[in-house]
Order: structure tokens, then C-alpha cells, then sequence
């Protein structure tokens, strides 16, 4: 028998936080603006500078660094509500409080952390991730961009392939090959690369969904950067694997659950209003059984997302274990998206097909997330060997 009841209510200091966000986003980001924002790939630099201006951007950041103390539940409920709007807000976001503040704070020096976590805390720091290559996706540790060190800098030559947000970023986040590939897991090294180096070259991919924040293709031609700029310091030359494990990445599974729950919540009311609005054969489209059942499957899928993602993030703010969970809720939260806005696709009929409504957007948005972020089939693998599966 348990000692205390279960409780699944968020505390209060949540549900205000929650409050305080939907205001912003209903002062700040209009539907008409989400609409532009996707249409013309437009990064909303001034949201950011209000979300700021709330204290939103110091949640992954320590008091001592200028941020309110790391509280990944609360991240991902800001995430959450952000994303209900608009990817071309909640993508930034989560490339300042979580690609920046979250690997900084974990992995970074402690001079880089007085550097730079005030700058995430105050809006004013964002990172791109720079891993992936175009003959390179899940298997990071074949990464063929090489870095070589020549006295007190490190010179890079390759190409990152889906870098979202190079161009508006302040570093690129870069997995590189510092050695010899034969020793796959060694000889990796992550270094911090502003853009705006000479022998950088960024050009666009376009991209079905989240937009705002365009995707990118960086090459790098002798680009030269600081010794002063690997992660965590000049000793972690060469160890960049094992940077990449830990709560950061337990994190990017659960920022993309949360990007997934607040674009089905979204696609959910939308789709309810119009069943409840549209007439056909003499009464409300939500009086038809076939409606009433798709939206409750829909529904109940949402709730089931939250419960999956928010028992994770629980997880993760008590640095307990939970690659297992985390896995679990990228793969239930990004999959259930996709399939909860094409059924409130289907249940707006033609309307959800028109750039008049949101709907397409959120379907466009949802099915790019099962690949992006680790597949749903990699989910699935880390899931199998974490449990031990035929081992």
C-alpha cells in the first residue's frame, strides 16, 4: 500500500505560470501572425524579448548564473503552451532554454557558464544543433566534420545538414571529428561555432512544417575558432561522446513531446469548435456519431500524451533515470500528434485543407515530428536495449 495519494494536479505556481503564458499569447501572438510567421518563414524576434521580459527564458538556468532555478516540468509547460500557437515561437525558445541553457549548465565550463547562461537567462542566447550531416543521421558517431587543433585554435571543415535556426543562432552546437574515425566513440569533440565566421556558408532546405525557424545546410571552409570554445573546456577535447548523454538529452526527447501535446490540444479545440458551429443535415456536425467518436478518440489520446510526458519531466527535474520515459513520450506524444490533427483534419472536412484555417498547419507541423529529434524507430530501439530486450 502507498504512503500518500497519488496526486495529478499541477501545483499552483504552474497553473499561474500557465495563465501568465496564454496572456502573452493572446496579446503577443495573434492566429494572423502564427499564419505569417509560417507562411513567410518569419523568426519572431520580439515575442522572444517578452517571454524574456517575464523571467520565461532563466528556467533551465541556475539563480547563481542569473536564471530562477532549473525546473524542466515548468520548460515544458511553457513549450506546451507556446506551441499551441505557433512552432515559429516555441522552436526558439526551446534554442535558448534548452539546446543553450540546458547544455551549458550541464556540460559547460564553469567560465562558460559565467559567460554565457546570464545571456540565456536575459533572451539574449541562442544555440543551433550541428549534428547532423548529409551522409549522416542517427548514427552521430560517424560524424565527418573534422576539427584539427593548430596552436590555440581549432580549424573546422564539413558540413551540418538540419540545422534549424543557424542563421539566427548565436553558436552552432557542433559534433565534430577531432581524431581518427576508427575509434568511433572517441575522437569526438563539441565545439561552439558562431555563424557568423568567416568560411561559414548557410543555405536554406525548405521544410513541410515548423517553420519560422528555417532549416538549414552549414558548410564550414577553414573555419577557425578558439580553443576557449569546446565544451566544457579545453580538457574535454576528444570526449565529446559522452557530452551528449545525460539530462540535456533526455530533455530534447521532452521538449518535442511537449511541441507535439500543444499542437494536438490546438487541433483538438479547433476541430470541437467547428463540431459544435458547422451544420449539415439540420443539426451540429458534434451531434453525428461518427464525429462525437473521432473527437473523443482524439481527446482521449491528448490526455494520454500528457500523463506520458509530464510523468517524464517529473522524472528528469528529480535527475532520476528516465531514458526509458523520455523515449516513451517522444515516441507516444510525436506519434499521437500526427495522428490526432489528421483526424481533426477529417473532421473539418475541406476547411482543414485551407490556409484560412490552422488546421493544415498543425497537421504539417505534427507529422514532422515523429522523424526530427530521434525517429520513432530509434525511439523504439533505445526503448528495446534500455529494457534489455533479447540481451
Amino acid at each position: 500500500m502507498m504512503d500518500a495519494d497519488i496526486n495529478f494536479h499541477e501545483p499552483e505556481h504552474l497553473r499561474l505560470l500557465r495563465e501568465s503564458v496564454a496572456r502573452l499569447v493572446a496579446q503577443h501572438m495573434p492566429r494572423e501572425k502564427a499564419r505569417l510567421w509560417d507562411r513567410d518563414n518569419i523568426y519572431p524576434r520580439e515575442v522572444m524579448a517578452e517571454l524574456a521580459a517575464m523571467g520565461l527564458m532563466g528556467l533551465t538556468v541556475e539563480e547563481e548564473y542569473g536564471g530562477s532555478g532549473i525546473d524542466i516540468y515548468a520548460t515544458m509547460a511553457v513549450i506546451e503552451e507556446l506551441a499551441k500557437r505557433s512552432s515559429a515561437v516555441a522552436c526558439p525558445y526551446i534554442m535558448a532554454v534548452c539546446y543553450a541553457g540546458m547544455n551549458l549548465g550541464e556540460r559547460g565550463s564553469e567560465a562558460q557558464k559565467r559567460e554565457l547562461l546570464p545571456k540565456v537567462a536575459s533572451g539574449n542566447l541562442l544555440f543551433a544543433y550541428g549534428l547532423s550531416e548529409p551522409n549522416v543521421g542517427g548514427d552521430l558517431a560517424m560524424v565527418e566534420t573534422h576539427a584539427r587543433r593548430e596552436g590555440d585554435e581549432i580549424v573546422i571543415n564539413g558540413a551540418k545538414r538540419w540545422c534549424t535556426g543557424a542563421h539566427i543562432a548565436d553558436y552552432i552546437f557542433c559534433l565534430l571529428r577531432s581524431g581518427p574515425k576508427e575509434d568511433k566513440y572517441k575522437n569526438l569533440s563539441i565545439v561552439l561555432v558562431p555563424p557568423t565566421l568567416p568560411g561559414v556558408t548557410i543555405t536554406p532546405l525548405g521544410h513541410l512544417g515548423i517553420r519560422g525557424v528555417e532549416t538549414k545546410d552549414v558548410t564550414f571552409d577553414d573555419v577557425r575558432v578558439p580553443v576557449a570554445n569546446i565544451l566544457g573546456g579545453e580538457e574535454m577535447w576528444n570526449k565529446g561522446w559522452s557530452q551528449l548523454a545525460g539530462r540535456a538529452l533526455e530533455v530534447e526527447k521532452l521538449e518535442l513531446s511537449a511541441c507535439a501535446l500543444g499542437i494536438a490540444e490546438a487541433a483538438v479545440a479547433d476541430a470541437w469548435t467547428y463540431a459544435e458551429e458547422r451544420v449539415q443535415f439540420g443539426k451540429a456536425i458534434g451531434q453525428h456519431q461518427v464525429v462525437r467518436h473521432m473527437l473523443v478518440d482524439a481527446k482521449t489520446k491528448v490526455r494520454a500524451m500528457r500523463m506520458m510526458l509530464y510523468s517524464a519531466a517529473w522524472l528528469a527535474d528529480q535527475g532520476l533515470p528516465c531514458s526509458v520515459e523520455t523515449s516513451m513520450s517522444k515516441l507516444f506524444c510525436c506519434e499521437g500528434a500526427a495522428e490526432v490533427t489528421q483526424i481533426c483534419q477529417r473532421v473539418t472536412g475541406a476547411y482543414g485543407l485551407s490556409d484560412a484555417m490552422d488546421m493544415e498547419r498543425y497537421v504539417r507541423d505534427a507529422v514532422s515530428l515523429p522523424i526530427v529529434g530521434g525517429s520513432s524507430h530509434m525511439q523504439k530501439n533505445n526503448i528495446a536495449n534500455r529494457l534489455k530486450l533479447g540481451a
